[in-house]
């Protein structure tokens, strides 16, 4: 009968721990009195994984996490950085960690933003100032190799959605935009020379609103150039002003007067590098126009963000003035 009891004590004690063990192992936990971040660089062991988790106040302790990691061992953790503002049980945390729930802010480049856009945009995370943006932006280093006349990084900064971590820089965000670009650009499979491609490419994006017109417009200046035309962009002007900080939000005849070298209203041929991040249809309708003998465009006054394409001057005239009495 001793013998019995004492197993019965014994059992309910091995019970009670196990109880007790699963209610720490779960019970929500915050050590920390503000938000706090955790990094793992790839390659963290487990055992270092609980002592930094532990050390930040994520959980009670090492061996709370190393018991529920035991327990949930089929699943790799991920590396990264982690993001923790609430409590949580140490069974959560490592659901977090296989889960890869890393902290990152995202940043959306839109097709067609040029540097002073992203440079905006990109300080919103607060990462670093706009400023710092454009100075990274400006140092074309990063892309000299696929484009020797490269003025800046402008036109390669490719469009896309960015993850970003804590830690990220300007100039670490413009690599990743660049290797994308590089990674489009390859898929493309062409011999065409880089630079213009992506010149006429960003001022495409820059023109067309729907996205059928983008082969069209690619023609219109394709054959302007070809005939030794003024190419008359007016994102081309816009983006001279832009360049010289005086840009008020439309065109004055003034921009349309400036000598910089980026206003096709002035100079014949391609300006001397893209004013804006062209998307992957912008490259292609840059590399494949349209069959056209069009030498105008002038967008159509019914809203839709369409153009009339004219092929001498007297059509075109009429055209502008069609827009002209329907903008009335």
């Amino acid at each position: 009968m001793k013998l019995l009891r004492r197993l019965g004590c014994l059992v309910l004690a091995a019970a009670l721990v196990l109880a007790y063990g699963a209610y720490r192992l779960a019970a929500p936990y915050e050590g920390f009195k503000a938000e706090t971040f955790v990094e793992f660089p790839r390659g963290t062991s487990t055992e270092d994984i609980a002592g930094l988790l532990a050390q930040a106040g994520v959980v009670r302790g090492r061996w709370d996490f190393l018991l529920a990691r035991a327990i949930d061992s089929d699943r790799v953790l991920q590396a990264g950085e982690y993001h923790f503002d609430r409590p949580a049980s140490a069974f959560e945390v490592v659901d977090r960690l296989a889960r890869g729930d890393v902290f990152y802010y995202t940043l959306v480049a839109p097709e067609g933003t040029n540097t002073f856009d992203l440079a905006q945009t990109a300080a919103q995370t607060g990462l670093f100032t706009a400023d710092a943006f454009l100075a990274a932006a400006r140092n074309p280093a990063m892309i000299r190799d696929l484009d020797p006349r490269a003025p800046s990084l402008e036109g390669y900064l490719f469009p896309n959605t960015y993850k970003l971590g804590r830690h990220t820089t300007a100039e670490a965000l413009c690599r990743m935009m660049t290797e994308k670009f590089r990674e489009v650009w390859r898929g493309l499979d062409s011999s065409a020379d880089v630079h213009d491609t992506v010149t006429l490419a960003s001022m495409v994006e820059r023109e067309a609103k729907l996205p059928e017109e983008r082969p069209l417009i690619a023609a219109v200046f394709k054959n302007r150039l070809r005939i030794g035309m003024k190419l008359d962009c007016d994102p081309t002007t816009v983006y001279a002003a832009l360049l010289e900080g005086r840009y008020r939000g439309t065109i004055y005849r003034s921009d349309l007067d400036s000598d910089n070298a980026y206003n096709t209203y002035r100079h014949d041929g391609l300006p001397p590098g893209p004013i804006a991040n062209p998307g992957l249809a912008s490259l292609r309708a840059a590399l494949h126009p349209a069959v056209s003998d069009a030498l105008y465009f002038v967008a159509r006054p019914d809203g839709s963000g369409g153009h009339a394409f004219s092929s001498d001057l007297t059509s075109h005239n009429a055209a502008t003035e069609r827009y002209r009495r329907g903008k009335k």
